[in-house]
C-alpha cells in the first residue's frame, strides 16, 4: 500500500486522478479496454474533475459504481446514480456502458443479481474509492462481511454512516437517510487490480490511522486494503494529521 499526503483537497484530487488516468490509459493499451468502478461522495468531488479532463479514449472505458441508497429516485438530490451522470457521464459523451445500480428498482434481488451477472468473472482494472468517518469501505459499515463472495449485496447503514451523510449536506436530517444500501462486496472491491483512495478532511483523520496503521479487521473496514496487490491511498494534511511520524 503506497501512501501519498498532499497540501490540500485540490492538489489531491489531481495526483489521484493522474494516476487514475495511468491505470486507465494502461489497461486500454494492454487490453483494448477498461473497467473502472467508480466512487462518489464528497471525498470524489476534486478527483473526478480532474479525471474526466484527462486525456484518455474514454470509448473504450466502461464504468460501474461502488453503491446506491436502497429505495431512494435516481432524482433525489443524494442518489449516487444522479451524481455519477452528472459528475461523469454527461461530461464524456464518448463514455462506453456505464452500468448504473437501480436502487428503487420494484425486485431488488433480481437487480443484484443482474449486477452481479454484470461483474462475475471480469477483471476490473481500477477501483477508485474514499474511506468513511466510520472506516467504511464502499457502503460495507463496521463490522463488514469479508467473506461475502457475490460482487455486490444489501448492506445496513449503521449511525455514524448515516450521521455522515446528515452532516455532508445530502440528507435534511437522519430519519430521511435510508437505512439500507447496495455495496459492492468488500471481496469484488479487492479483486481490482489497482486501487486509488481519495481521503481528505480532519473528520476523517481517525479512521484513515485505523486503515493505515491499525489491524486488519472488520471494525475497520478499510483495513482490508492493507492486504490488496496494489492500493494507492491519496490524503491531504488533515486526514493524515494522526498517522505516526507525520
Amino acid at each position: 500500500m503506497r501512501v501519498h499526503i498532499h497540501a490540500d483537497a485540490g492538489e489531491l484530487g489531481r495526483a489521484a486522478a493522474a494516476e487514475a488516468a495511468d491505470v486507465i490509459s494502461a489497461a486500454i493499451a494492454r487490453h483494448g479496454e477498461a473497467l473502472v468502478v467508480f466512487a462518489t461522495g464528497a471525498s470524489q468531488f476534486a478527483t473526478l474533475e480532474a479525471l474526466v479532463a484527462a486525456d484518455i479514449d474514454w470509448s473504450r472505458v466502461s464504468g460501474v459504481h461502488l453503491d446506491e441508497y436502497v429505495g431512494i429516485s435516481p432524482e433525489h438530490r443524494a442518489s449516487f446514480r444522479r451524481y455519477l451522470r452528472e459528475r461523469v457521464v454527461a461530461r464524456l459523451p464518448t463514455l462506453g456502458h456505464f452500468a448504473m445500480i437501480a436502487g428503487n428498482a420494484p425486485d431488488l434481488s433480481a437487480e443484484i443479481a443482474r449486477l452481479n451477472t454484470l461483474l462475475t468473472g471480469r477483471r476490473v482494472d481500477l477501483c477508485l474509492a474514499g474511506i468513511g468517518e466510520n472506516g467504511h469501505l464502499a457502503f460495507n459499515d463496521p463490522p463488514a462481511d469479508f467473506e461475502a463472495e457475490a460482487p455486490y449485496l444489501v448492506v445496513d447503514l449503521d449511525a455514524a454512516c448515516r450521521q455522515q451523510q446528515v452532516n455532508e449536506g445530502w440528507f435534511p436530517d437522519l430519519g430521511s437517510v435510508p437505512a439500507q444500501a447496495v455495496s459492492m462486496s468488500i471481496r469484488q472491491i479487492m479483486r481490482a487490480e489497482r486501487l486509488v483512495l481519495s481521503v481528505g478532511d480532519r473528520r476523517k483523520a481517525e479512521a484513515v490511522r485505523n486503515t493505515i496503521e491499525g489491524p486488519v479487521s472488520p471494525a475497520c473496514p478499510a483495513s482490508i486494503i492493507q492486504g490488496h496487490k496494489a492500493a494507492s491511498v491519496h490524503l491531504d494534511t488533515a486526514s493524515a494529521s494522526l498517522l505516526a511520524g507525520r
